[in-house]
């Protein structure tokens, strides 16, 4: 049998969706959010939406703590891509993350992004799925 894990709680929450994509989505005594299906024109977010949302801010909060760290200001930019498709399971998400940090080094932004997928709770959530990949980008095209 194998071992259990221990955890130190450091944060907690509950989300409930009782609605699919056409209600709310909300935390107790807390955000609620409409939610709409992505292929209808309809007022809301949507779980692709949502993903890119959680994905963008915990690595940017991660990389600006190493940023910190190494005596940085956060200058990083993530911008997250999630495409929905239909695979030969079924529907699947691919979700890419463009990272940009301006005034360094192309080397000391890989290391500093490597250092973020490692250290990012939802990142590693990602990690072993072959449709998440992470990319350091020279900028952005607006």
């Amino acid at each position: 049998m194998a071992e259990a894990k221990h955890y130190l709680h450091q944060y907690e929450t509950e989300a409930i969706n009782n609605d699919g994509v056409n209600g709310v989505a909300y935390i107790p005594n807390g955000l609620a959010v409409a939610v709409s299906h992505p292929l209808k024109d309809a007022p809301g977010t949507n779980p692709e939406q949502l993903l890119g949302l959680s994905l963008s801010t915990c690595l940017s909060a991660t990389l600006e703590a190493i940023e910190k760290e190494n005596g940085l200001p956060h200058l990083a930019e993530v911008h997250v891509h999630v495409s929905m498709v239909k695979g030969t399971a079924g529907l699947e998400f691919l979700v890419t993350a463009r990272i940009h940090i301006p005034h360094i080094s192309h080397t000391l932004a890989v290391d500093l992004v490597q250092q973020a997928e490692r250290r990012c709770p939802v990142s590693k959530l990602l990690s072993n799925s072959d449709n998440y990949t992470v990319e350091v980008v020279a900028g952005f095209d607006q």
